[in-house]
């Protein structure tokens, strides 16, 4: 068995999934069913479905959609974008999400990651921050896509999440989002030092070797891509692929390869 999950991110946008640069020129994929189908075939360790047009649109949520996505996948599948009540997750959870994602809603109301946890278990709730640095340094997190500024430091805010009872945390970089150069790993780190529970490093993955080093440099506990699995080549080719175990076993070792 693999000891770091690597986790294939699939961006819903109406029905159809995309891939995004930095969380804008947002490329279609394909058909989320049809990739799921694949990425069964690959034995992936599980993955994560974002409606990133839920919450800077204010669409319903798709529970048809997420129920047929669902019913294709033979790993545990988590669901983020567009939650804001303890129905719309419990709902999710009925469709056989294993995890709910909470984005923005849990920056603009974080006692409803103490309210979700509480009710659905830390294990079923997780918190992405997604992360961008600011213009004379620092980072910040944002909401609703990138688009607005919370005005909040990201490792504060992964503590006040850990103690609501989050039990993960994404940390998803926007300015490293699809840019296949590498994650940000003093963000990652910065982030896997201030808490306990585990944290998943998200954007800029361009190759399995990047995985290593979010696991051995950034201190993070697993690893999260997009383009890495969906695209092959400069111009961005579709095509679905993930490493084999055993190429991930010796990029991770036995130990699982953290610092």
């Amino acid at each position: 068995m693999v000891p770091v999950r690597v986790i294939p991110v699939l961006l819903l946008q109406d029905r159809g999934l995309v891939k995004t640069v930095r969380f804008a020129e947002p490329k279609y994929v394909g058909d989320p069913r049809n990739a799921v189908r694949i990425f069964n075939e690959k034995e992936v360790d599980e993955l994560v479905l974002l409606d990133v047009g839920a919450t800077p649109a204010g669409t319903p949520l798709q529970f048809d959609l997420v129920r047929e996505i669902v019913s294709e996948a033979f790993m545990p599948v988590a669901y983020g974008g567009g939650i804001r009540t303890i129905e719309d997750a419990r709902r999710m959870l009925a469709l056989g999400v294993e995890k709910i994602v909470l984005c923005s809603h849990a920056i603009e109301d974080p006692r409803f990651v103490r309210e979700a946890a509480d009710v659905l278990g830390s294990q079923s709730v997780v918190v992405c921050l997604d992360v961008k640095k600011g213009l004379l340094g620092g980072y910040e997190l944002m909401t609703h896509g990138g688009r607005k500024r919370a005005r909040l430091d990201p490792v504060r805010f992964a503590r006040e999440v850990e103690s609501l009872g989050a039990g993960e945390i994404v940390v998803n970089s926007i300015d490293r989002d699809g840019t296949r150069s590498g994650f940000d790993l003093e963000l990652v780190r910065a982030v896997a030092d201030a808490v306990r529970v585990p944290v998943i490093a998200c954007g800029g993955a361009g190759t399995v070797e990047h995985l290593g080093e979010a696991v051995r440099e950034g201190g993070a506990s697993a690893v999260a891509a997009g383009s890495l699995f969906v695209f092959q080549g400069p111009h961005r080719a579709v095509l679905i692929s993930y490493p084999k175990p055993e190429a991930l076993r010796r990029l991770f070792g036995p130990d699982g390869g953290r610092a």
